[in-house]
């Protein structure tokens, strides 16, 4: 038989947040004296405190010369018909002789909107959520943030008869976000932001499990280091991010990916290790890292790249050399003056290795002219050979035939 306490916890969540949100729909609970709040598009009726029933009264709105169009006075009170973001200002009315009896500020806007609802695991103890309203109302908002666990061991239910219900502490320093502290790592959560402003409330229920929102900080202390001798060769090494505690069940594993500057695609490689060579790296060419972490058995995402760190790997010392070499020779060269006379020798541009090519192709062309003619020599005298053999063969049994003529036969030996 299966248990309602599950959905009576659901039950009980919603009665919750609509209890909390009715609770704080009341305008006096904003603990703004003298300011009024109004739906936009709506009729809204602004009294004249102080005013006796009987008396009449004038009613003036600051900056204006006029009342919005529409408007009326209704015993004493100022009736505000279809009202816009426009109607908004300070409103007054007065006695018959222009008394100030009353002032109120009017403030109009918007009922709030479902937030839209992220949530992120940092790590395995803890895990934040984040929020943005989906509607600009234009008035002054707060958020109730609640979570309770979903699943409840027999001895959780008995000590927490309202099912966990807990708050998701907001940090004043970091306006729309909340955390939840203590979490398990192999736990479910039912998240519960509500929106509220003087003119009502709504909510979003969000169903978070910790595997699938665990995204770790980028690590840190990223250092790339050319190593010595190894021209094509980069040390790099990193840390772990120190928002993530280090317990032997819970490691990362993390991926690394590299780049020369001048170049615009990456290379990336995978690791369990805090230090990895890159053995591909291109000499004398400065190189940009990066480096990102997730959960050692996959879970949740991949965190955001780390900061880059850039180093350039040693030049080849034979290269060195030869580069050095080179340019000492260019360096005499243009160190040596010019002759001022014309030189009556040609200018001889032919280049050593073009007429050994040359000299190479030749060499092939006539081989291969050789071994055709020798093959078209061999064919010809096998055709030839082939040709005598057959006109030798008729001759012969000619001869054969005569001979077996010239023999007697029974009756003559007889």
């Amino acid at each position: 038989m299966r248990s309602p306490i599950p959905g009576l916890g659901r039950v009980m969540v919603f009665l919750a947040a609509a209890l909390a949100s009715a609770s704080l729909t009341i305008p006096e609970g904003w603990g703004e004296e003298g300011v009024q709040y109004g739906q936009v598009g709506t009729e809204v009726t602004l009294s004249c405190a102080g005013a006796h029933s009987s008396s009449p009264v004038q009613w003036r709105r600051a900056g204006a010369a006029v009342l919005p169009e529409g408007s009326a006075i209704q015993q004493g009170a100022l009736v505000l018909p279809r009202t816009s973001l426009a109607t908004a200002g300070t409103y007054s009315c007065h006695s018959e002789d222009g008394g100030l009896l009353h002032a109120v500020s009017l403030r109009l806007g918007y009922l709030p909107g479902v937030p839209f609802v992220s949530c992120r695991a940092s790590d395995y103890e803890n895990f934040s959520c984040s929020w943005t309203s989906s509607v600009e109302t234009f008035l002054p908002t707060r958020y109730i943030t609640t979570y309770r666990k979903k699943s409840l061991t027999g001895e959780e239910r008995r000590r927490n008869k309202n099912g966990h219900v807990g708050p998701c502490l907001q940090d004043p320093s970091h306006p729309g976000t909340c955390t939840v502290h203590g979490s398990e790592f192999w736990s479910s959560y039912r998240l519960n932001i509500t929106e509220v402003n003087p003119l009502g409330s709504s909510f979003r229920l969000l169903d978070v499990t910790m595997q699938a929102i665990i995204k770790p900080d980028p690590p840190e202390g990223l250092v790339v280091e050319p190593i010595p001798l190894a021209p094509r060769r980069l040390h790099v090494s990193w840390k772990y991010p120190s928002s993530w505690p280090k317990e032997p069940h819970f490691q990362l594993r993390f991926r690394l990916q590299y780049r020369p500057v001048i170049h615009r695609s990456w290379s990336v490689v995978e690791t369990v290790n805090l230090s990895e060579v890159i053995t591909d790296a291109f000499a004398g060419l400065e190189h940009v890292v990066q480096v990102s972490a997730k959960d050692f058995l996959d879970a949740g995402n991949w965190s955001e790249w780390s900061a880059e760190a850039r180093a350039t790997p040693v030049r080849d010392p034979a290269t060195t050399a030869s580069e050095e070499t080179t340019t000492d020779a260019s360096l005499e060269s243009l160190a040596e003056e010019p002759s001022q006379a014309p030189n009556p020798e040609p200018i001889n541009r032919s280049d050593p290795l073009e007429k050994m090519a040359i000299l190479v192709s030749l060499g092939i062309f006539a081989f291969f002219v050789l071994a055709a003619v020798l093959v078209i020599t061999i064919l010809i005298w096998l055709r030839v050979r082939k040709h005598g053999k057959d006109e030798t063969k008729p001759h012969n049994f000619l001869v054969a035939a005569t001979h077996l003529k010239a023999l007697p036969t029974e009756a003559q030996i007889l």
